[in-house]
């Protein structure tokens, strides 16, 4: 079956900033996805983490089954919209790959480390991550992927960053914030893979820590329906089936209703092919009762699992680590590895280094500095 003209098309990509021969067996987002897959940062998505941190579950989500279930759900709608799944692949699997330890706690205290010397974004850094940091070829850094699935990779960017990376790469992947254009549809849906997937697995691993009781969740509409409707259909299920079943529904209900709508719009707009969709609004999206209700889920996880005492407390001290060690690390108290040392901008350096690090890793590094274990208290 054709692709739709719209789907992005790997023969006609934009590119990569240093020329290569094609290879034989694979196209060019076929190619960037197996180069994410082999990277260094790749494996560590292992060891980040989400809200729960490394040493308090085996079974609570990482950034990397985060990102494996952000690519398989990407692919399921991008088949169904024809889309390039290679493409949304590619981009779910890398998206993450900036994020500091300690999920959005190391990110935040990073960034505050960072204020006086550019900030930290995470989306950012997983750019400099696939551009700069992975070390692998001999005849550029990072990993040369093509410009679709670096414009994927930074879904977010202040106008400031946007500006420096203009300028570096004249029309490049930072030319869209600065002119509001979109970003292919390919982007846009990994984007909101994105979205579903960390909604549904945070409601699985807050029930699974206590910290979120089942009957709570009868406030979040999106949710209880499809436990509702479950229970009716089977009156004796445990509550562990109970939640993966109500789970699964509430993720299919989402996954339906983006592609509909999605069709709707595409019908509607009808772009010419993949550089039309760049003028129009973003066409991958919810219907507006389904934006609602992913909405309010997104709220109440922020009230009741995000600052959870609980969470708080173990948030605290992550951003300590992180603290402590960016203060060594620039004061020359902890030595940086040869890579990094070398560097004039030593902050930045600091701040790469600290970002690649996984949860043990920089509890080992912090231990090692200050001679106290990692406590939550």
């Amino acid at each position: 079956m054709n692709a739709p003209a719209w789907a992005s098309d790997p023969a006609r990509s934009r590119g990569r900033r240093f020329a290569e021969p094609p290879a034989p067996t694979r196209d060019d987002f076929q190619r960037d996805r197996d180069r994410i897959v082999h990277s260094t940062a790749f494996r560590r998505l292992v060891y980040k983490t989400q809200v729960f941190l490394n040493h308090e579950g085996d079974l609570f989500r990482t950034r990397l089954t985060h990102s494996l279930e952000v690519a398989q759900l990407g692919r399921s709608v991008a088949r169904a919209l024809g889309l390039n799944e290679d493409l949304v692949e590619a981009i779910a699997l890398a998206h993450d790959l900036g994020h500091t330890p300690f999920g959005h706690a190391g990110q935040d205290e990073l960034n505050r480390c960072m204020a006086a010397h550019g900030g930290f974004e995470h989306n950012l850094q997983s750019l400099r991550v696939v551009d700069a940091l992975e070390h692998r070829y001999p005849g550029f850094d990072g990993l040369n992927l093509s410009f679709e699935t670096r414009e994927g990779i930074l879904k977010h960017c202040s106008r400031a960053n946007a500006e420096r990376l203009e300028a570096q790469e004249p029309g490049g992947i930072g030319r869209r914030f600065l002119d509001g254009t979109q970003p292919s549809l390919e982007a846009q849906l990994t984007n909101l893979a994105d979205e579903i997937a960390y909604n549904a697995h945070d409601i699985d691993d807050g029930v699974r820590s206590g910290l979120l009781q089942l009957p709570a969740l009868q406030e979040v509409e999106l949710f209880d329906r499809h436990r509702r409707q479950t229970l009716a259909e089977h009156p004796q299920l445990d509550e562990r089936r109970l939640l993966y079943e109500a789970i699964r529904r509430m993720l299919s209900e989402q996954v339906y209703d983006l592609i509909d709508t999605t069709r709707a719009a595409l019908a509607e707009a009808g772009p010419a092919d993949a550089d039309a969709v760049r003028g129009l609004p973003p066409l991958v999206r919810f219907s507006e009762g389904m934006r609602a209700q992913s909405v309010a889920l997104k709220r109440f996880l922020f009230a009741n699992l995000y600052r959870h005492p609980q969470v708080m407390r173990t948030t605290g001290r992550a951003q300590q680590v992180v603290r402590e060690l960016f203060a060594a690390f620039v004061q020359g108290d902890m030595a940086l590895p040869e890579r990094h040392a070398g560097r004039p901008d030593r902050p930045r350096a600091v701040a790469d280094y600290i970002a690649g690090m996984t949860d043990r890793f920089a509890v080992r590094e912090h231990e090692r500095l200050t001679g106290r274990p990692w406590t939550d208290e």
